[in-house]
């Protein structure tokens, strides 16, 4: 007998709506500094700049199904679902994208091509976007009790077909990046550790180099920084994503925990919040992303607080030397690091 649907509390409900805000946000911040800043537009960034618009788009869809909390297939479901569907299956390709880019470059050491790029949007915007376009020509997106799901429409629970629809439109993609993403950047983290190994045992090394390498304040709080983000990457999108896999398995057993409301906000807050969770690392704990988002945000107080004090402009020409001169040169160190 299949399991009824899942009933959505309004607890529950307001707290995946704010992961989905935060999740906007967060990939709203990260497209606008590629924009503001071209000298920090790197390939990398770049290849981020599109998984946070896949990222956008998925935090707008489950908003607009989460408050829906649907309860039949409309075509308002079906609309929501295949975009659903598609950003979140394009959100995983971006997210191995940017593994396997970092892969090639750093372990393998082949120069990359626009050639790459253009092989990363065919797979990460086609095939979602044929995936996605198949499903609903073949009625296969719709109402799905919520139990694969918090409120938001996805596989129809009427196909017969439905385990091999939701593999395809996601859940397949999902569990091979829980095995890609950890293979590849554990390789990359290895390979840094060989490489900066292989360079402190070399015999190039001076006295002088030692000392600097070893004791320079700046050397060990970088390269710790970096291993913390090539670990914490693979692990934020499991812990995120995992809940989703969980209940997903449990419906297949036809098992009442998938209605747990611990698993149920667990689902929803790891669906929609990875936006948020690349704008907390790649925005917030980026050093030069962060020292040129606080700088602006600093420059748009004064610009302010000038106003409001009748300054004239040819004030700002002539800054005071002990205040306005010493921040920008601490700030130049600061932009120029990674």
């Amino acid at each position: 007998e299949p399991l009824p649907p899942t009933e959505l509390y309004t607890s529950e409900r307001v707290v995946v709506l704010i992961s989905c805000v935060l999740s906007f946000l967060g990939s709203s911040l990260l497209v606008c500094t590629h924009a503001l800043w071209p000298e920090l537009r790197t390939r990398p960034r770049q290849l981020l700049l599109y998984l946070s618009l896949a990222d956008l788009l998925s935090a707008l869809s489950y908003f607009y199904g989460v408050l829906q909390d649907f309860q039949r297939t409309s075509w308002d479901c079906v609309l929501q679902g295949a975009l659903s569907t598609f950003s979140n299956t394009s959100s995983f390709f971006w997210t191995m994208a940017i593994a396997v880019y970092l892969y090639i470059t750093i372990v393998r050491g082949s120069p990359t091509s626009t050639g790459l790029l253009c092989c990363f949007h065919v797979v990460s915007w086609g095939v979602p976007l044929g995936i996605t376009v198949a499903a609903v020509a073949l009625k296969k997106i719709g109402y799905d009790a919520s139990n694969v799901s918090v409120g938001w429409c996805w596989v129809n629970l009427d196909a017969e077909d439905r385990v091999m629809w939701m593999l395809l439109t996601g859940k397949v993609w999902e569990m091979l990046a829980y095995v890609i993403l950890p293979v590849l950047y554990i390789l990359i983290k290895k390979h840094i550790n060989i490489a900066v190994s292989d360079l402190l045992l070399s015999d190039q090394f001076t006295d002088l180099q030692w000392g600097y390498l070893l004791l320079a304040p700046a050397f060990q709080p970088r390269t710790s920084i970096a291993d913390k983000k090539l670990v914490l990457i693979p692990v934020i999108f499991i812990i995120l994503r995992i809940w989703s896999t969980v209940r997903f398995i449990l419906t297949l057993c036809n098992s009442p925990a998938v209605q747990n409301s611990v698993l149920v906000v667990l689902h929803g807050i790891g669906n929609t919040f990875q936006g948020g969770a690349n704008c907390v690392m790649f925005v917030l704990c980026t050093r030069v992303v962060r020292a040129r988002l606080f700088s602006s945000i600093c420059c748009c107080n004064c610009d302010e607080l000038d106003w409001h004090l009748g300054r004239s402009n040819s004030s700002w020409q002539h800054p005071e030397p002990h205040e306005d001169v010493p921040d920008s040169e601490r700030a130049k160190p600061l932009l120029s690091t990674t």
